[in-house]
């Protein structure tokens, strides 16, 4: 494979990791913005925006629904396509596996909001184990000392997700969920713009 053409997959893989943190992240601000009075971000869980939970009856409120829901499915799109490019490299399987199944724990966070009891639970647990194990992973495609926040970030995530009845009492439950979700973010950020720098020399 031509080096420049594994150089320019690289750079376009971490432009669209890139933006797809930064349209999670902003799609998140926006939807908490046009939300009514009574969310609050120690309290009220990421994905309130889409939907409440069905307990016992499932609130969903617009525009903030269709922000939240469709920066979702948007985000976890760009992170399969970055994670498919990223293959095309030549990148060990591993280091492709979990950015993909982080990409299809978003799309179904999106596609199935809080109020579907069954599929959304199962894509969030998904996007958040595999989001932790990318970052970690993904520290072994990157030079020292950056390698080391890379793996933190992943570390922070699955340490606030399995220790949540720690934290849940302290932070509320929608503050443990954001030192869960929003490490993630920063790492998409982070490493697309370390392939974007990495890969488009020349």
């Amino acid at each position: 494979m031509n080096n420049n053409s594994v150089f320019k997959k690289g750079a376009i893989s971490g432009l669209l990791l890139f933006i797809a943190g930064a349209i999670i992240l902003m799609g998140i601000i926006t939807a908490e913005i046009f939300y009514p009075a009574g969310y609050t971000t120690a309290q009220s869980e990421i994905s309130d925006l889409g939907a409440t939970r069905p307990l016992p009856n499932s609130v969903s409120y617009q525009p903030s629904a269709s922000i939240f829901n469709a920066t979702m499915v948007i985000g976890g799109l760009l992170i399969l396509a970055a994670s498919l490019i990223l293959f095309r490299t030549g990148k060990k399987w591993f280091f492709v596996l979990f950015p993909a199944l982080l990409g299809i724990g978003i799309l179904g966070v999106g596609v199935f909001p809080g109020n579907n009891a069954f599929f959304h639970p199962v894509f969030a647990l998904l996007t958040f184990i595999s989001g932790g194990l990318a970052a970690i992973v993904s520290s072994r495609m990157t030079q020292a000392p950056f390698c080391y926040l890379l793996a933190l970030l992943g570390v922070i995530t699955l340490s606030f997700l399995f220790l949540s009845t720690v934290f849940i009492p302290i932070l509320g439950d929608g503050g443990t969920e954001r030192f869960v979700a929003y490490p993630l973010i920063i790492w998409m950020i982070g490493l697309g713009g370390y392939l974007i720098g990495e890969n488009g020399k020349g």
